[in-house]
């Protein structure tokens, strides 16, 4: 064993800085002198070795199975010795609702008992119609299986799972929903909200648009389990105004016209949004996601296109990463979100975005891209979009088809039924 790992092993403490740092030699051991007798079943077969590989090694020489299960423990140790005062008072039998797993580690760090659940519906894309809710179910799984590649029934098992622990929220005795600011989350609440018929004894909300010190946040997922600590005594109960907001901004939302909903955008400075204070922002933002009167796109579509055309040798992972640090006023999608969201772009007959090394043996996202002549037109105002996609799609209860009447946006985002061009 290495003398760092031998140090690790003597006194219990994991210093993951100093291991990642040994990952990248061993790596480099293991690419030049290849693995050594006994490595060789820890290896993925037939494969060159890569940092998971040498991870894997040093986390099973440590006692582990897993360098995940390593830098779990790491953390554990590391939040111990910074607080050892804090204790988060929840019960075994609080559920915590989130929509995604990526704060589910940092919280059972952090001391937090509790059940995890999680929720991982994208009400911010595709087809949210305002039909009974086994029919949306339905409609939300064939969504789900066709956007992203997933068999229709493990889609229906997974929303059977998820839809059926959301309904059993009633007989808890504690319910917190952690939430941020941006579409995917808001929605998630105002669902919640509006399908509960009967409510837990005690139903608590923390919700956060930023966090002091840093400088650009865009998810719970990016903070330490010391700032969810941080978080827990800033929660809130919700009262019969918030649930009464929430059913009517879901219905807004589900509506086949968005002239509600960009209603419910213009009050968010009224007594009406103070229930939910971060509501009416993010519907806001999901509006944008409408085409707008200038060019037919969204605003996701035209923020990616004018990060192409501005980039050199940009690729559709660099424009996701750009989009999300910078350019997008409050993102809310996570990257599988995002290039499924661009396929409407990039594929069919009209495309506004073509690779420039279509022939290369690399993913869609890490190809380099680049604007199509169409492209082109369509960011300067001088062709709509709509007028050449060749994809239904969805805003909420708002349905856009190519080529016929749909609704879409003037400059002061106010819906307009705009007319097929002739």
């Amino acid at each position: 064993m290495p003398q760092d790992l031998r140090a690790t092993a003597q006194n219990g403490y994991i210093d993951l800085a100093q291991l990642r740092k040994r990952a990248k030699q061993r790596l480099r051991q293991l690419q030049e002198q290849g693995p050594s007798v006994g490595q060789n079943a820890l290896l993925h077969r037939g494969a060159s070795p890569v940092l998971a590989d040498a991870q894997w090694l040093i986390a099973r020489e440590l006692g582990f199975t897993s360098w995940p299960k390593l830098k779990a423990h790491a953390d554990a140790i590391e939040f111990a010795a910074r607080h050892p005062q804090f204790a988060a008072d929840d019960e075994a039998g609080t559920q915590h609702w989130r929509c995604g797993n990526d704060i589910a580690h940092s919280l059972r760090v952090a001391g937090f008992q509790g059940e995890f659940h999680m929720f991982a519906d994208p009400y911010c894309m595709g087809p949210v119609p305002d039909v009974p809710l086994a029919a949306l179910i339905e409609t939300r799984c064939e969504f789900i299986s066709q956007c992203f590649a997933i068999p229709l029934q493990a889609a229906r098992q997974r929303a059977q799972s998820e839809y059926g622990a959301l309904s059993e929220t009633s007989r808890a005795k504690r319910v917190v929903l952690w939430c941020e600011a941006d579409a995917y989350d808001q929605l998630f609440l105002i669902a919640v909200l509006a399908n509960m018929t009967r409510r837990p004894e005690r139903l608590e909300l923390i919700e956060i648009d930023r966090v002091p010190g840093v400088e650009r946040f865009v998810g719970m997922g990016q903070l330490a389990p010391q700032v969810l600590a941080w978080l827990w005594p800033r929660r809130r109960a919700l009262h019969d105004d918030a649930f009464s907001l929430a059913r009517t901004a879901w219905d807004a939302y589900r509506a086949s016209t968005p002239l509600a909903w960009a209603e419910l955008c213009q009050e968010a400075n009224s007594a009406l949004t103070l229930p939910l204070p971060l509501l009416a922002p993010a519907l806001k933002r999901q509006l944008q996601e409408l085409p707008s009167l200038h060019d037919g796109l969204g605003l996701t579509e035209r923020l990616a296109l004018e990060v192409i055309r501005e980039g050199e040798g940009i690729t559709l992972a660099q424009v996701f990463s750009e989009l999300t640090l910078r350019r997008d006023p409050l993102p809310f999608l996570g990257d599988t979100m995002f290039y499924a969201m661009m396929r409407g772009l990039t594929e069919g007959r009209h495309p506004l975005i073509a690779p420039f090394d279509a022939e290369a043996q690399l993913a869609r996202e890490k190809r380099i891209v680049g604007l199509t002549p169409l492209g082109e037109q369509v960011l300067h105002g001088t062709a709509y979009w709509l007028d050449h996609a060749e994809t239904t799609r969805w805003v909420g209860g708002v349905r856009i088809e190519p080529r016929a009447a749909h609704w879409a946006l003037d400059e002061n985002l106010t819906p307009v039924l705009r007319q097929p061009s002739r």
